[in-house]
């Protein structure tokens, strides 16, 4: 077997910085930068093979970051073994404050050589398409809160508030908003285009949310999402969006595993003697920690029903009676722990976080079918 050639790119939107690598000579060669393009970038591989030997096998990596998986997919289809490393763990040795895309290609190479690192796993192309549909609905309802937000702020700066007690932008409130006037013509047409703005953002989110639901019927993921909608708290866009950001649950070892790569796992500051646990670690996939945070928080409003919603009776039609146990079960459970930790006088952000871990590791035992093992 001939030597290895580890190729270190660092890439950026407009530029590709590479840097080959010897493990056994331990020399770096061929260090190139090119303007950012997957054909640049196979021209280079062979240019290194050709230089170093033709049936020379070569291993190419580089950093997750903005600019996605498309170079990896090419270079793959190009027959080149080609990874994504996951940023954190990557090992930056300390030294002079220096950083130039040279010496991060040259790092990456040589992560790629000592394997020091965790590989990204890489969606099919259909689910990353699923994937960002569901964070452009995300990226909206952001856009429709600050809205709303802008709104009130208007009013309450004009003196205009909602004369009835109760919650905003319920119909009551709507009704409202549609009989308030302002003299001043510049003050009634601000209003107009804050109001135009929320009810735009409000037929736009609705509209995203029932093409979520009609994506949640496409044969990659439809077993998930019907499992996954039997839990409290979970619809269909929760559903949806953890089926196409996790992708293939059976990479998780164990419900912790799952856990951790939400960062949802309290963290350690440890030193001889002393443990000290610190809160959570944040790491790895935000948005579906957020939406488990979502879900806990919809399970301890929900906990003093004792019977199942009619919503919740329609998503479980059709499953196993052994799915649906579980699901109870796993709800039944978290209420009671939420309960016990409410009396023990714990911060409700604590309690909340502590649930949506709990769901998590339910989440992993229901759909890699583990569900005697999903509480560690």
């Amino acid at each position: 077997m001939n030597t290895i050639i580890y190729i270190g790119i660092d890439v950026h939107k407009s530029s590709y910085s590479y840097c080959s690598f010897l493990k056994e000579q331990d020399s770096f060669f061929a260090e190139h930068k090119s303007e950012a393009s997957s054909k640049n970038a196979i021209n280079y591989i062979k240019s290194v093979i050709k230089t170093v030997g033709s049936d020379t096998p070569v291993l190419v990596g580089y950093e997750a970051g903005p600019t996605g998986y498309k170079l990896c997919r090419d270079l793959q289809k190009a027959d080149f073994a080609c990874v994504v490393i996951a940023p954190s763990t990557i090992y930056r040795p300390n030294g002079p404050r220096v950083k130039t895309d040279r010496r991060d290609a040259r790092l990456l190479a040589q992560t790629l050589a000592y394997k020091t690192f965790k590989q990204v796993v890489i969606p099919t192309e259909k689910t990353e398409a699923m994937k960002e549909f569901t964070r452009a609905r995300c990226s909206k309802k952001r856009q429709l809160k600050k809205a709303k937000q802008e709104l009130l702020s208007f009013l309450l700066r004009m003196g205009m508030t909602y004369p009835k007690k109760g919650s905003y932008w319920t119909q009551s409130h709507f009704e409202w908003l549609r009989t308030v006037n302002f003299k001043d013509e510049w003050l009634q047409l601000a209003f107009e285009e804050y109001f135009a703005e929320v009810n735009e953002l409000m037929a736009k989110v609705a509209r995203l949310d029932a093409q979520i639901k009609q994506m949640a019927e496409n044969s990659d993921i439809k077993e998930g999402v019907e499992k996954l909608i039997c839990f409290t708290g979970i619809d269909y866009l929760t559903a949806v969006s953890i089926a196409v950001e996790v992708g293939d649950f059976s990479r998780f070892g164990n419900a912790k595993s799952f856990s951790n790569y939400i960062g949802l796992c309290p963290g350690e500051d440890s030193s001889g003697l002393t443990v000290r646990h610190t809160a959570i670690t944040k790491s790895g996939n935000s948005r579906i920690r957020q939406l488990l945070i979502e879900s806990a928080k919809s399970i301890k409003y929900g906990r003093l029903c004792s019977a199942k919603s009619k919503r919740l009776v329609q998503r479980q039609e059709g499953q196993s009676p052994l799915v649906i146990q579980y699901a109870d079960m796993a709800i039944a459970r978290i209420r009671h722990k939420m309960m016990s930790m409410e009396r023990k006088g714990l911060h409700y952000n604590v309690i909340t976080t502590a649930a949506a871990r709990e769901l998590s590791c339910f989440i992993w035992g229901m759909m890699t079918g583990n569900m005697s093992r999903a509480c560690v």
